[in-house]
């Protein structure tokens, strides 16, 4: 039996997760034509679901979501996959707790990363979801691994879930492709509050004892558990 026989089962389910993920970008903001994109690691198996390269966000569905190995490499699909799946996959093998990354170009943390500046941490929203400041990565040609290693040397060791890619954009992770989109939302959502606070003035920094405090509720008791 091959490996997709093997988890059919459950590549159905990811395609279809997948697939529904990615109407949040543009509902959000995130994204614009066929800009960005979602991926999710299978479970146990070295394989991932992400979406097809310059297919529009109305024209998803959840077949011409394309199953790659991680070293990028098509095992089932009919379309080609996204150019960041070089990128993406380097990012599962050497993050073995990362179950899903997302890429946006979201304007306000774009503008953040086209400076070559992070976000610093002056809202409870960016202590709480990132646990600091949103880091910025090296510059990166796209379409082979590059960009993933700089996700990697960046947010390793990090709380972060997400960093801004020097003059490119957002890429975030999560240990589910819906906790990844989760990080991409709020990325933008900080960038855009942070933004707005620096026209007014300067920004009152949080102490990191109370970074540390919001992160902790933030992450361990808020909401249902």
């Amino acid at each position: 039996m091959n490996a997709i026989a093997e988890v059919a089962d459950t590549l159905t389910r990811l395609r279809a997760e997948v697939c529904q993920l990615h109407a949040h970008l543009p509902a959000y903001g995130l994204v614009v034509w066929t800009a960005g994109n979602v991926s999710a690691r299978v479970p146990g198996h070295d394989l991932m679901v992400i979406k097809p390269s310059g297919v529009a966000y109305d024209e998803l569905t959840p077949g011409n979501m394309v199953v790659c190995d991680l070293d990028g490499r098509v095992v089932d699909g009919e379309h080609a996959p996204s150019s960041d799946t070089e990128a993406q996959a380097y990012v599962y093998r050497a993050m073995p707790d990362v179950g899903g990354v997302v890429h946006t170009h979201s304007p306000y943390a774009v503008a953040w990363a086209a400076r070559g500046e992070a976000i610093p941490c002056v809202t409870t929203m960016c202590a709480d979801e990132f646990g600091g400041s949103i880091p910025v990565g090296p510059f990166a040609i796209i379409g082979d691994d590059s960009i993933g290693r700089g996700i990697v040397e960046t947010l390793r060791g990090s709380r972060s879930p997400a960093v801004l890619m020097q003059n490119h954009g957002v890429f975030s992770i999560g240990p589910t492709a819906k906790a990844a989109v989760k990080a991409a939302v709020m990325c933008e959502d900080v960038a855009r509050s942070v933004h707005l606070a620096r026209q007014l003035g300067d920004p009152i920094p949080i102490d990191p004892a109370y970074v540390d405090q919001l992160f902790d509720r933030y992450q361990n008791v808020y909401g249902q558990r």
